[in-house]
């Protein structure tokens, strides 16, 4: 077994080797990250081929993120155990079988199936390349300009896989939006032996088999329910699914508690900064998914874009978000206090919030400049919290770490699509007309189809009034999300304030004996 904490380089800084595995790295990432987003412009088309019903196209939609979500946990532990490297190319082989699979699906039913394997492999690759980052760069000026890089590359990639899936329907079948997988894969299983070094836990202990069905109990429960209340409100069949979850999580962390060889161990929570790590990223991506639940829809529904052009618009926020994890580095590393920089990014994404909350109905670039500022502040956030985690967890628990930081994203996301979600529905609901049809008061979407079956002036009128109403519900959205996040710059202030991201963990561990 390599040593995990090995370098070839003098002094224990990244070489040639290490900066291009980390690239080779990217690769899975990058695709993980966009078959999220993928199959937007690819649905239309899948559903003229395949014919599912509508049962099975939100399976289509949700299966992947539903598995991926529930097995974060379970592979980061099992990689800390058997190998991170080996987990890595295991889950990349499975990744490029069930694309093909994919590909080339003639039933709704074996396409369900390979959405469900890909979700398996994305749950391999994410913990395992952030692990790896982990091993590979002792250095932590180094390791955090790596996760830096990790950090925009996963940002990047959700926006990417829906222009990318635009492109590829238009001019090949739908098919191609899963082909485009396997050369980055095959390329990952070539390079990935040669370049990225195996890295385990030394004393890993038995693996807690009871702990993998608590933890997926915990997770899909609670993502499935808050997934589903936006859009269909606080009803019992999805608010029960999130209790039970909640009621499985508490099982999940006594298991982990009292078990003599857990499959997460209470200690990470331990080490300074770890937990405020966490927490503060889950808050991050509830800022940002709940940000794009009204943002998409205003780019397609209220400014009247196809969903191509809402793409390739979308696309420009993302500029700005590259320069925010590198920035965000370079000051921690020239002394400035992590806890401020993780404040400022708290309050820039506010601010993003705030000029969200100024939007008109054609707001075109006022929206675009929000969503840059916002998506910015929360990258700044991002960047520094994984580094924190990261930086804090023991090397040979780098997996498990990554595999929690992850999960904490996913349930941020689903909460955010909630608790936003559902403010700017009420709000939208709350001011269309009493007069509107029962149909217009549900969605945009259902108020435009039914202004578009209405005459003249009476359908233009019910098409302004939606808009408008959900223009205000975004509004109220926005500034709630604001509070959020000023909530978080001030808790952030208070928790991290003295945490040196220039020390190894057990350098803070001296200097803290020490004092």
């Amino acid at each position: 077994m390599t040593n995990p904490t090995r370098n070839d380089s003098p002094g224990g800084r990244a070489g040639r080797r290490e900066w291009t595995a980390l690239c080779v790295l990217m690769l899975p990432l990058l695709l993980v990250s966009m078959d999220v987003s993928v199959l937007y412009f690819a649905i239309p088309a899948i559903s003229a081929d395949l014919e599912p019903s509508g049962t099975q196209q939100l399976w289509i939609f949700d299966i992947y993120a539903f598995v991926l979500a529930g097995l974060l946990m379970t592979m980061g532990a099992l990689g800390d155990r058997i190998g991170r490297r080996r987990l890595l190319l295991a889950g990349a082989a499975a990744f490029g079988a069930a694309s093909l699979v994919a590909a080339y699906a003639d039933s709704a039913e074996t396409l369900i199936a390979a959405r469900a394997v890909l979700g398996v492999g994305g749950a391999t690759l994410m913990p395992s390349t952030m692990a790896l980052v982990r091993t590979m760069f002792t250095d932590p000026a180094e390791r955090a300009k790596a996760i830096g890089i990790w950090s925009g590359v996963m940002t990047g990639g959700i926006a990417l896989g829906s222009v990318l899936s635009g492109v590829l329907v238009q001019y090949f079948w739908w098919g191609s939006v899963f082909l485009v997988n396997l050369p980055a894969m095959a390329l990952l299983l070539l390079l990935g032996p040669v370049l990225l070094p195996e890295s385990r836990n030394p004393a890993p202990g038995r693996f807690d088999l009871l702990s993998v069905p608590l933890s997926m109990a915990a997770v899909l429960p609670v993502v499935y329910g808050l997934k589903e209340i936006p859009s269909e409100g606080w009803h019992p069949r999805y608010v029960v699914p999130v209790t039970v979850g909640l009621l499985f999580a508490a099982l999940f962390v006594h298991r982990q508690r009292t078990a003599a060889s857990p499959m997460i161990s209470p200690a990470l929570f331990r080490g300074r900064g770890f937990a405020p790590a966490v927490v503060l990223n889950l808050v991050s991506s509830l800022a940002m998914m709940g940000s794009a639940f009204f943002t998409t829809q205003y780019l397609q529904s209220v400014l009247g874009k196809s969903a191509m052009e809402a793409a390739l618009w979308a696309l420009l926020p993302s500029v700005p978000i590259g320069l925010a994890a590198p920035a965000s580095t370079a000051l921690v590393q020239r002394g400035v206090d992590r806890a401020h920089v993780v404040t400022a990014g708290f309050a820039v994404a506010a601010a993003g919030y705030g000029m969200l909350a100024l939007t008109g109905t054609d707001s075109l670039w006022l929206v675009l400049a929000a969503c840059g500022v916002l998506a910015s502040g929360i990258v700044m956030v991002m960047s520094q919290m994984t580094d924190l985690a990261m930086g804090t967890a023991p090397v040979e628990q780098a997996g498990a770490a990554s595999s929690l930081l992850e999960t904490g994203q996913e349930f941020g996301g689903a909460l955010g699509m909630a608790v936003l979600g559902s403010i700017g529905t009420a709000l939208y609901r709350h001011g269309m007309p009493a007069s509107a049809p029962a149909e217009a008061h549900e969605t945009l979407g259902g108020a435009l189809a039914v202004a578009g079956r209405l005459p003249g002036r009476t359908g233009d009128a019910l098409a302004a009034a939606a808009r408008e109403a959900f223009t205000t519900g975004m509004h109220g959205a926005a500034v709630t999300g604001a509070a959020v996040l000023v909530l978080a710059a001030v808790a952030a202030a208070a928790t991290l304030r003295g945490i040196d991201a220039r020390r190894t963990p057990a350098e803070t561990a001296e200097v803290e004996a020490a004092a």
